[in-house]
């Protein structure tokens, strides 16, 4: 006969499967974290290198603003069409606008290109969060959400040192073009 102890202890226990998704979503807010991070970083370089420096607070102000506008939307179409396809979704749109971001000749369409990114990253975060109350009973939730705040801590410290590594050595572009491999890790 097994403990009560011992009953608990293997309820709490999410299988392979459940972990290899919980995982996929950490790379995929690990990503939309690290890239705040990054770029807060490289934004005066990339304002010399483009010129226009009055645009400089609109390249932030362009992804945050349409990140907090489409965030709504993408709960609904998680609920609507599936958490899997929403974050698919989000991410190749976050990627496509990381694409554009490392092709940018102007601030403006540098901060075009910001604004498609926000388009992504407002599903990032939305579809990270509801896909782990998916994934996780009540009582598992907030030890999850515990890892979950641990990784958006790691990209905090990680993204400066790596967005001034990354400018100075290889260039203000490959900050963005640095989210394609992580963006296609997360999808697959």
């Amino acid at each position: 006969m097994t403990s009560t102890s011992e009953f608990s202890d293997a309820v709490a226990r999410p299988d392979s499967r459940t972990m290899a998704v919980y995982l996929s979503v950490l790379v995929a807010m690990f990503m939309a974290a690290l890239d705040m991070n990054i770029v807060v970083t490289a934004l005066p370089t990339i304002a010399g290198d483009l010129g226009d420096v009055s645009l400089f607070g609109w390249v932030g102000a362009a992804y945050l603003l349409t990140t907090a506008a489409v965030s709504p939307f993408y709960g609904k179409l998680g609920d609507m069409y599936g958490r899997k396809i929403t974050l698919i979704v989000a991410v190749a749109v976050f990627l496509a606008g990381s694409l554009a971001c490392g092709a940018a000749w102007s601030m403006e369409s540098l901060i075009g290109a910001r604004v498609l990114q926000g388009l992504g990253g407002g599903g990032l975060m939305v579809s990270v969060f509801a896909i782990i109350g998916d994934l996780f009973e009540p009582r598992q939730r907030a030890k999850y959400q515990g890892y979950t705040t641990a990784v958006f801590a790691l990209a905090s410290i990680l993204g400066p040192v790596a967005g001034g590594y990354i400018t100075a050595y290889l260039g203000w572009r490959w900050i963005f073009l640095v989210n394609l491999p992580i963006g296609i890790v997360a999808i697959v």
